[in-house]
């Protein structure tokens, strides 16, 4: 037999390149140039907004932190005294301590109030856009003026507590006016505005899948071993989040305890917190100096906390994908 020879394979021919066209490319260009110039425009209020606005006044008041200034005259470099100066100022001591009080009590409280009655309200209850909005006003209201001015008055010689307080026989004080109470009547107030993190809370809990309930029910867990076991754990990321924003909505409280105590801080300093005494320094003694290197040893405090709770997270926060 013949063998038959097979001719070898051939290459295919390669397409020859296309050459970019030079005015698709130019017309190109011109696009992205509009495009990015379109969007600095928009952009542009906001940059001069954080510059002016922000950014400015933050780099302003670093410098005054060090200096002698007192909004009326030429300002004096003096170094770290201001900061020196906070360790031998009782009221200082006496408005951070208050604020501590104010934030390490308050907040676990009203994160407690916000979560259970999320869990009240995920059951189904009829109505419930209605009793998220009113649970929700509180948030809007806590921090104006008209409800710190109400919060004097419930709270005053003859104001609603008291009336209540008497149903029972109980004689009742000015609690305001006491200084063994009147920071307690500021507790009180932020932990009534829970409806933000109730709110938040409440999303949360709409995340959560209802198979994991299933599961647990049919294995013989119970409610309370439910909310320990899957609602909490995964409830966890909320809880921190809400930690987060109340922690430093509370350490910037300013108006409930200014129009409470009457701007003084009084009865006896004992609800002088500490952004009330900053603008005591800054705008009523004219010690602006020292006042700015008080605000910003506050944004040391809060910057701190915050970089430790990020850095505890990580042993009782826990996500989906751990």
């Amino acid at each position: 037999m013949t063998a038959v020879q097979v001719p070898p394979k051939q290459a295919l021919p390669q397409p020859l390149p296309v050459l970019p066209d030079p005015e698709h490319m130019r017309q190109s260009r011109l696009k992205r140039r509009r495009e990015a110039l379109t969007a600095l425009a928009f952009l542009a209020p906001w940059f001069v907004g954080l510059i002016a606005i922000t950014a400015g006044p933050l780099l302003a008041s670093l410098y005054l932190s060090f200096t002698d200034y007192s909004l009326l005259g030429d300002h004096e470099w003096v170094g770290l005294d201001n900061y020196t100066r906070m360790f031998d100022d009782p009221r200082f001591v006496k408005a951070l301590t208050n604020t501590a009080i104010y934030v390490f009590v308050s907040v676990p409280l009203q994160l407690t109030f916000a979560l259970a009655l999320a869990l009240i309200l995920d059951r189904g209850v009829r109505g419930l856009p209605i009793y998220r909005s009113i649970y929700y006003l509180p948030s809007l209201l806590g921090s104006s003026v008209a409800i710190a001015i109400l919060w004097r008055k419930v709270f005053g010689a003859d104001g609603l507590v008291n009336d209540f307080l008497g149903f029972f026989g109980i004689q009742g004080t000015s609690w305001v006016s006491n200084p063994d109470t009147a920071l307690g009547t500021l507790i009180v107030l932020n932990v009534w505005t829970f409806g933000s993190p109730m709110v938040i809370f409440l999303a949360g809990l709409r995340q959560i899948p209802g198979s994991y309930y299933e599961a647990a029910s049919i294995d013989g867990a119970g409610r309370v071993r439910q909310f320990f076991s899957i609602t909490l754990p995964l409830l966890t990321p909320i809880i921190f989040f809400n930690l987060i924003l109340q922690l430093i909505n509370a350490f910037q409280s300013f108006t409930q305890a200014y129009v409470v105590s009457g701007g003084n801080g009084s009865p006896a300093d004992s609800t002088l917190f500490y952004t009330m005494y900053v603008y005591e320094r800054g705008f009523n003694a004219w010690q602006m100096g020292y006042a700015s290197a008080m605000a910003w040893v506050l944004v040391l405090i809060i910057a701190s906390l915050t970089a430790v709770n990020f850095l505890m997270s990580k042993y009782w926060v826990f996500y989906n994908d751990k």
